[in-house]
């Protein structure tokens, strides 16, 4: 009997601007094919997604959750993911990429330690809000993205004004210990609970050199099974993650600052610059020098940067001929 092919998961990193932590994706362009990727994928941020057409179903560690227009999904870091459209159809979806601790730093309650909304510190999370028991999420999702796009002038304070009302209502609706309807928590994927401790500990010392048994410990685990466990939640083993974190950690600091190469490899955790070079080659399909002079060459912030360019995106969607969107000529962006 032949073994199950293993999940394939992606780390996708975003940068964020600390002045204003924030990155939307939106447009015609964000059509979402119908074929199901092989892949799962997780970011370094919290993504909040609006569905504005169609249906289908979205993957949380591979358990498969339905969606439909007028769905807004709360999706936290480190929860590996996917969506693909009903056959025959292209969901049309906005995305919001927020950093809610640097976004809304001094306006959260100090007695709110969960600023991430990390699925596992709460009882109950609610990956899908559907507009029919949610309409206050959906109105308020929607005024963000009319807001972004029409870009008037002071839209950051009122962009930053919508985004905490709405991150409040979330953290509500997370919060309580009832779910509003079976119906939205019918589906709800595993907890990655036992492996969150350790991804938590990279996160904030990926800089620091520290061992997979040191992480193993923080989960209370055996590093043999604390391997195997990880390897089954994330689709990557722990070494290679806290590498992937690494890099991308380095990419903010190739685009943002002037230290050299070798400097920035110390500062994000690497021992020597031959092998942070050659993990960053590997990952980026580029040396950090090509990487940061293409960074200087191009627009970050320009509204139609596709994120298929984008820096965090290592392995975008192939997709067959055919699959072009009718109305742009361009592909669909393949499965968020």
């Amino acid at each position: 009997m032949a073994k199950p092919k293993p999940v394939v998961t992606e780390y996708r990193n975003y940068y964020l601007p600390p002045s204003f932590p924030v990155f939307m994706l939106t447009g015609d362009y964000w059509r979402l094919s119908d074929v199901m990727s092989p892949r799962l994928h997780f970011h370094n941020c919290l993504e909040i997604g609006i569905c504005h057409s169609d249906y289908g179903v979205m993957k949380f560690y591979g358990h498969e959750t339905p969606f439909r227009e007028g769905d807004v999904t709360v999706v936290p870091r480190n929860v590996p993911h996917t969506t693909c459209s009903a056959k025959g159809t292209a969901s049309l979806w906005s995305y919001m990429m927020i950093d809610p601790k640097a976004l809304f730093s001094g306006l959260l309650p100090a007695t709110w330690k969960n600023y991430d909304l990390l699925s596992y510190g709460f009882s109950n999370f609610r990956y899908m809000l559907n507009r029919e028991y949610y309409p206050n999420v959906y109105q308020k999702a929607m005024m963000i993205i009319e807001e972004m796009k029409a870009a008037r002038p002071g839209y950051q304070l009122v962009i930053k004004g919508l985004l905490f009302s709405l991150y409040v209502e979330i953290y509500r609706i997370e919060s309580s210990e009832t779910p509003d309807s079976l119906e939205t928590n019918s589906s709800a994927p595993p907890s990655p609970s036992g492996i969150m401790p350790a991804l938590d500990y990279i996160e904030n010392n990926y800089m620091q050199q520290f061992s997979i048994e040191d992480l193993a410990d923080m989960c209370h685990w055996s590093p043999t099974h604390f391997r195997r466990v990880f390897h089954e939640m994330m689709g990557i083993s722990p070494l290679d993650y806290l590498i992937n974190t690494r890099v991308m950690k380095s990419c903010s600091l190739l685009c943002n600052s002037s230290r050299s190469i070798l400097e920035i490899s110390g500062m994000v955790g690497f021992q020597s610059v031959s092998s942070y070079n050659r993990h960053f080659s590997e990952i980026m399909q580029e040396s950090p020098r090509e990487y940061r002079k293409r960074s200087a060459e191009e627009n970050e912030f320009a509204e139609n940067l596709s994120v298929l360019q984008y820096s965090g995106w290592m392995y975008p969607e192939k997709l067959s001929p055919g699959q072009e969107n009718a109305n742009t000529g361009k592909k669909p962006a393949g499965q968020d």
